[in-house]
């Protein structure tokens, strides 16, 4: 964990979220900042900052995370579609340096 990481922050309670889903290896959140109807985070426990930067572990931990998000769809309000997106650094949009997944759902998205 990183002491000044908005999402370690989160994690370990000293910043309030609303949480939809946590186990040991990440949790799921409300974003603050909703780009769509339905706009969650889903943030590893493991404090890595970039894509780039992660470990086989890391890889698979992904890997996990989108499996979850699949099963749990109905949980989500996402049965009818959803996107994933992972921000690689500034110049595409990450803003916090801690690897995440934004998932948008609960409408019909702008193409991209």
């Amino acid at each position: 964990m990183m002491e000044d990481c908005v999402f370690c922050k989160i994690r370990k309670g000293e910043l309030t979220s609303s949480k939809l889903y946590e186990d040991d290896d990440f949790m799921i959140i409300k974003d603050i900042n909703p780009q769509a109807k339905i706009h969650l985070i889903a943030i590893p426990h493991m404090h890595v900052p970039y894509i780039d930067m992660m470990t086989e572990e890391g890889a698979l931990l992904l890997g996990k995370i989108m499996s979850k998000i699949s099963h749990m769809q109905e949980e989500l309000g996402i049965t009818e579609g959803y996107r994933l997106i992972i921000n690689q650094g500034e110049n595409a949009g990450q803003t916090v340096g801690h690897v995440h997944i934004h998932i948008l759902g609960g409408e019909k998205l702008d193409e991209i």
